[in-house]
């Protein structure tokens, strides 16, 4: 079966892996031949969120490089996107669907089209996040 891109590019943290992310990865996979997954680093997200994930960046990159649907796995350890794009070779970046027509992601469409990749929008799992999760063990 021909898949409408040769290589896929995603990025997410994946602390405590669930339905979600798979799902995330498998509609990705689906679209393309190859597909590589940026794993935000502990920093980054430190920086980003003020705090660390519950699984350290090592484990979280072992995970998701286990699953099926990845074909490789590299380190995010800034907010950069069209230098990984470039340097992957990357023809699709895949990012949920929640970021579709904001600022942001409007001019991300733009300079990723320059370099001949298109961002393609997937659907958030309802009722699943991480936030989610951290939530519930809190208060158990």
């Amino acid at each position: 079966m021909d898949k409408k891109y040769k290589i896929g590019y995603t990025t997410g943290v994946y602390d405590m892996f669930h339905i979600g992310h798979l799902n995330i990865l498998r509609k990705a996979k689906e679209q393309c031949e190859m597909l590589i997954v940026g794993v935000t680093t502990d920093e980054l997200c430190y920086k980003r969120k003020n705090k660390y994930p519950i699984i350290c960046e090592k484990d979280r990159m072992e995970i998701v490089e286990a699953i099926k649907y990845v074909d490789k796995v590299v380190a995010q350890s800034d907010m950069e996107k069209i230098r990984p794009v470039k340097e992957l070779n990357a023809d699709a970046v895949f990012v949920g669907s929640d970021w579709k027509g904001t600022e942001t992601w409007n001019q991300y469409e733009k300079e990723f089209a320059e370099v001949g990749c298109t961002v393609v929008y997937l659907d958030h799992t309802d009722g699943i996040s991480s936030t989610i999760l951290r939530e519930k063990l809190n208060n158990q």
